[in-house]
């Protein structure tokens, strides 16, 4: 398949979806002292930030999830580290200035019937608001819907500029 500016095929096809998202990168790991850490270290000398992260652990194993700057050359560190990673689309919502903008994000998602499986905070802050990256069951119907209610997204492009 031809893709490309004159193939009539955008990029943003490519992956299956036109709205803007950002992708998280599962792995898993051996539940040892050290594992994240040769993780983490893969990324020195790239220019590849970890954004977010969050760690489910296990007696066995450990989930970990990474938001990363760049998600194209993020793949490629964590293949070339024999890792099997699951990559998944997530919305980031930047987070009003408010008392309670959780409780805005989550209420205006309930509205629309929209299911949240995962929530946790980028460390970065790509225009200056804190943002939390959301895992729904509907990631279009979420994004139309957090639109219409006046909120921002953040999608990668956002965190290449972190760089």
């Amino acid at each position: 398949m031809s893709t490309g500016e004159n193939s009539g095929v955008g990029f943003s096809t490519m992956r299956g979806r036109d709205y803007p998202s950002i992708r998280q990168f599962t792995v898993f790991l051996e539940n040892r002292v050290g594992q994240l850490l040769e993780v983490v270290r893969r990324f020195e000398g790239s220019n590849v930030r970890i954004v977010a992260l969050t760690i489910s652990d296990s007696a066995e194993c450990a989930v970990v999830r990474f938001l990363l700057s760049d998600p194209e050359q993020g793949r490629e560190v964590l293949e070339r580290a024999g890792l099997a990673i699951i990559e998944s689309d997530l919305i980031g919502v930047e987070l009003p200035d408010s008392p309670q903008p959780l409780l805005q994000v989550c209420t205006a998602l309930l509205q629309a019937e929209i299911n949240i499986s995962q929530v946790y905070p980028l460390l970065a802050r790509p225009h200056g608001s804190p943002v939390v990256a959301l895992m729904v069951d509907n990631i279009d119907l979420a994004h139309d819907t957090l639109a219409a209610k006046g909120f921002k997204t953040v999608n990668e492009d956002d965190l290449k500029e972190l760089e």
